[in-house]
């Protein structure tokens, strides 16, 4: 079994740096700038990581707090904002290019080397370079946007348990990963689409939004709980309201601080000084706004349930 989590430890990371490499190779060929291989140095925390990890640790994550997570995610958005402001400034200037919108152009895509004569390992790979970089650069983002969260949801599944994680917490989390992906894929995709050539300080906005809602995939303060056993313990009426409800609400502050909350300020500036609208927009706005909403009243139960429950227990100690 431990054998079993080294494996998983170093297939994680090995995974994190092979798609960081990918987005960093699709910068220097967008660019045409071999410089910009230095940003393989961002590689360099996460391989010290894995090496610390695995020695001191054996591979295990912590309870609060996935370094590898954050290490990946440190050495792949900077590509992917390179990426998306070059497409954004380059949009009418874009090459020829093979969408990935049906079967038949992905086989066209992939099929390309049959093409060619010669089978050498230099051709081969030459050709390779060719089928991608044929993809068009709207594919390109998208898929490294895509693979980012798969690999942020499947890497958590295969790195091994912190200490005092259980399962079932585990299980939880990588639910909450799965709603919380495909609402931050949502936000990129749509919002970036509505961006306007004349309003690149509007990519800056969604850009720093979406790397910002990226932060909840190294927490896992909204799942794994932080109250100790209490039964039998004559304090527990002492307890704080953050220590009582820990859980619901970090949930609480992801959803107003870090994700609808941004998500809906983003949008309304969309509709109102952007002057961009459309059903979709007010569909996923009004969304983040109920969920705002829903927020908040969760929050003010809770408060308002600590407050008798918390008086039953004064009265209850000041009972002989």
């Amino acid at each position: 079994m431990g054998l079993f989590k080294f494996v998983c430890a170093i297939i994680t990371r090995a995974l994190f740096i092979f798609v960081s490499l990918a987005g960093v190779w699709r910068v220097t060929w967008v660019k045409k700038d071999p410089n910009y291989w230095f940003l393989t140095f961002l590689f360099l925390p996460l391989v010290a990581e894995m090496i610390i990890t695995l020695k001191r640790r054996k591979g295990k994550d912590y309870k609060w707090f996935s370094p590898p997570i954050f290490l990946f995610l440190i050495s792949i958005i900077p590509s992917i904002w390179l990426l998306e402001l070059h497409h954004q400034q380059d949009k009418a200037s874009d090459p020829q290019c093979k969408r990935l919108d049906s079967w038949e152009n992905l086989r066209r895509v992939i099929t390309v080397n049959e093409t060619q004569g010669n089978h050498t390992y230099h051709n081969y790979f030459k050709n390779i370079d060719q089928v991608l970089s044929s993809v068009c650069s709207n594919d390109w983002i998208l898929a490294l946007h895509q693979i980012l969260l798969i690999l942020l949801i499947v890497g958590k599944w295969l790195l091994p348990l912190g200490g005092g994680v259980t399962r079932d917490e585990l299980s939880q989390l990588l639910l909450i990963f799965v709603g919380t992906a495909a609402d931050i894929l949502e936000f990129t995709s749509e919002t970036l689409s509505d961006v306007k050539e004349n309003s690149p300080q509007l990519v800056y906005i969604i850009l720093a939004v979406w790397t910002w809602s990226m932060l909840q995939f190294p927490l896992h303060l909204a799942v794994v709980n932080s109250k100790k056993d209490s039964e039998g313990d004559e304090g527990v009426q002492e307890a704080s309201l953050l220590s009582k409800h820990s859980t619901d609400i970090w949930s609480i502050v992801e959803a107003l601080f870090i994700q609808d909350g941004p998500f809906l300020v983003v949008r309304l500036t969309v509709m109102t000084y952007f002057e961009v609208f459309h059903q979709m927009l007010i569909f996923f706005a009004i969304k983040n706004f109920l969920v705002v909403i829903l927020n908040m009243y969760r929050l003010a139960v809770i408060c308002q349930d600590f407050r008798p429950s918390r008086s039953r227990g004064a009265t209850t100690s000041a009972v002989p």
